[in-house]
C-alpha cells in the first residue's frame, strides 16, 4: 500500500500571515521612495510656499535612515516585550501621524519631524518583520514566502514612483498615510509568534499559533517540543543576555555575517538610486522623460523579487548573492563610464539611453539578490538566545549605512564627480563578491535550530576562518 503524501508546508495561513505583514513592507517601500519624487516639487518655489534649500533637501532625504537606526535599537526591546505581531500592527499609528504631519507642514523642521517620526516606524518595521516571517515560516518556504515582504516593499517603491508624477508633495503625504490601514486591520486576525508564546510561557497559544500556522490537520507537537527545548536552554543563561553576550564567539560569527550582508546591502549604493532616482535620470540628460525611466526602474524592481521568491528555495541563497553583485558591478561600471564621458567626452548623446537600461539590470541584480537575502538571512541565521538585541544591532547598522549613503551621495559627487560615486559603489560589490564566496552559508531547507547548530558550533579561532558549509 503506497504511502500517504506529505502534506505540503505551502498553505493559506501562511500566505496569509506573509502577506499581512508585507503589507507593512509596502509602507515601508513607499516611505524610502517619497524623497525621489517628493524633493522635486518640495524644491519649487512655485508650489512651496517655505524654501528648501539643497543642503534641507539633502537633510530631507537623510534623516529618515538616520531616524531607522534608533527605531532599530528600540525594535529589539519591543519585539521581546511587546510581541511581534503586536509591534508590527502598532506602528501603523505613528506612521499615519507622521505621514500628516508632512502633509500639512508649513517649514522645514515640520517636514524633517514627520520624516523622522516615518523613519523611527521603518527601523522597527524593518526588524520586526523578517523575526516574525522566520520564526513563522516552514523551512521548505521560509525563502520563497520571506521574499514576499521585499515584493510588495518595491510595490510601495512603484506606488510611491506613480503618484508621484501626478502629485505634489502634500499630496503625495496624504496618499501615504491612507497605506497603513489594509496591514493594520489584517493583523488583528494574524497569530502572534508560536516563539514569542513558548519565550513568555504560553505554551498552549503557542500550540495553537503553530496549528493555525501549518494547518487543522497538521501534527506540530514534535516542532513544540522542540520549541520548548530551545527556549528551556535560552532560560538557563537568560542572565547572559545582555549585549556583551552577542561578542562571545558563538554567537560573533553570525552576527559578523549579518552585519557584512547589511553593508554591502547599503554600499552598493541602492539608497542613493532610489532617494535621487529623479535627479539622476535628468543630470544623465536622457531622451526618455525622467518620471517615466523611474517608473519603469520601479516596475522592474517589483518584477525582479518575484523571480527571486521562485528561484531562492530551489538555487540557494548564495547563487543569487552572485548573481546580484556580478549585475551591479557591470552596471555600476558602465554608469560611472557615461557620467565621465558626458562630462570629459567623446560626445555620447547618441546612447543618452544606456543609464535607464543599466539602472534597470542593476535593480534587477540587487532585486535578486543583495535587496531581499540580507533582510531574510537576518531572520534565519542570528541565534534565537540573542535574536532580539542582535536583530536591533543589524538593523540600526544597516540604517547608519543607509544614513551615510544617502546623506553624503552629493558630498561625493562633488568630490569625485558622478562617475566617481558610481566607481565606487561597483569597488564595493567586487569586495561584496569575496565575502559571499568565504563566509556566507547556504541556508536553503534548513530549519532556525539547524542552522544555529552549523553556526554557533564554533572555536574562537573559527571566527577568522570560511564557513564550512557553502552549498
Amino acid at each position: 500500500m503506497p504511502e500517504p503524501k506529505p502534506k505540503s508546508p505551502f498553505n493559506l495561513p501562511q500566505v496569509l500571515a506573509a502577506l499581512s505583514v508585507s503589507l507593512c513592507s509596502m509602507v515601508l517601500g513607499f516611505t524610502a521612495a517619497y524623497t525621489s519624487p517628493a524633493l522635486i516639487s518640495m524644491t519649487d518655489r512655485k508650489i512651496t510656499d517655505f524654501e528648501v534649500t539643497p543642503q534641507a533637501a539633502s537633510w530631507v532625504g537623510g534623516i529618515m535612515p538616520l531616524a531607522g537606526m534608533a527605531g532599530g535599537f528600540c525594535g529589539g526591546p519591543f519585539i521581546i516585550y511587546v510581541g511581534r505581531k503586536t509591534t508590527i500592527q502598532f506602528i501603523a499609528v505613528p506612521f499615519i501621524l507622521a505621514e500628516l504631519l508632512i502633509a500639512c507642514a508649513d517649514n522645514v523642521g515640520t517636514v524633517l519631524c514627520g520624516r523622522f517620526l516615518t523613519g523611527f516606524c521603518v527601523g522597527v518595521g524593518s526588524l520586526s518583520l523578517p523575526v516574525y516571517l522566520g520564526e513563522t515560516l516552514h523551512p521548505e518556504v521560509r525563502g520563497t514566502l520571506g521574499l514576499l515582504p521585499t515584493a510588495l516593499g518595491n510595490i510601495g517603491i512603484l506606488v510611491c514612483y506613480v503618484a508621484g508624477t501626478f502629485m505634489n508633495w502634500s499630496q503625495l503625504a496624504v496618499f501615504g498615510a491612507a497605506l497603513p490601514l489594509p496591514y493594520f486591520i489584517m493583523m488583528f486576525f494574524m497569530p502572534e509568534s508560536p516563539r514569542w508564546y513558548v519565550g513568555e510561557g504560553h505554551e498552549e497559544k503557542a500550540r495553537q499559533s503553530l496549528t493555525w500556522l501549518r494547518g487543522k490537520d497538521a501534527d506540530v507537537e514534535s516542532e513544540l517540543r522542540i520549541l520548548m527545548l530551545t527556549q528551556a536552554e535560552a532560560d538557563n543563561l537568560a542572565h547572559q543576555y545582555t549585549l556583551v553576550e552577542l561578542m562571545k564567539p558563538r554567537n560573533l560569527k553570525p552576527l559578523s555575517i549579518s552585519l557584512g550582508l547589511m553593508f554591502f546591502q547599503q554600499f552598493s549604493g541602492i539608497n542613493a538610486v532610489i532617494f535621487y532616482t529623479v535627479s539622476i535620470f535628468k543630470e544623465a540628460g536622457t531622451t526618455i522623460d525622467s518620471y517615466v525611466c523611474t517608473i519603469i526602474v520601479g516596475v522592474v524592481n517589483f518584477m525582479a523579487t518575484f523571480a527571486a521568491s521562485a528561484l531562492i528555495d530551489r538555487i540557494g541563497r548564495k547563487i543569487l548573492l552572485h548573481f546580484s553583485n556580478f549585475a551591479m558591478i557591470v552596471t555600476l561600471s558602465i554608469l560611472g563610464a557615461f557620467f565621465y564621458c558626458k562630462i570629459h567626452g567623446p560626445d555620447i548623446s547618441y546612447v543618452s539611453w544606456l543609464p535607464l537600461i543599466c539602472f534597470v539590470i542593476y535593480v534587477i541584480g540587487f532585486s535578486m539578490g543583495f535587496g531581499p537575502i540580507p533582510w531574510l538571512m537576518m531572520g534565519e541565521i542570528l541565534p534565537a538566545k540573542v535574536r532580539g538585541p542582535a536583530a536591533s544591532v543589524v538593523t540600526a547598522f544597516n540604517w547608519a549605512c543607509t544614513f551615510i549613503v544617502t546623506k553624503t551621495f552629493q558630498d561625493m559627487i562633488d568630490l569625485l564627480g558622478t562617475h566617481g560615486a558610481f566607481w565606487v559603489f561597483a569597488g564595493v560589490c567586487v569586495v561584496g563578491v569575496f565575502f559571499v564566496i568565504f563566509f556566507v552559508p547556504e541556508t536553503r531547507g534548513w530549519t532556525l535550530e539547524e542552522i544555529e547548530r552549523r553556526l554557533t558550533r564554533i572555536s574562537t579561532m573559527d571566527i577568522i576562518r570560511p564557513l564550512p558549509f557553502n552549498m
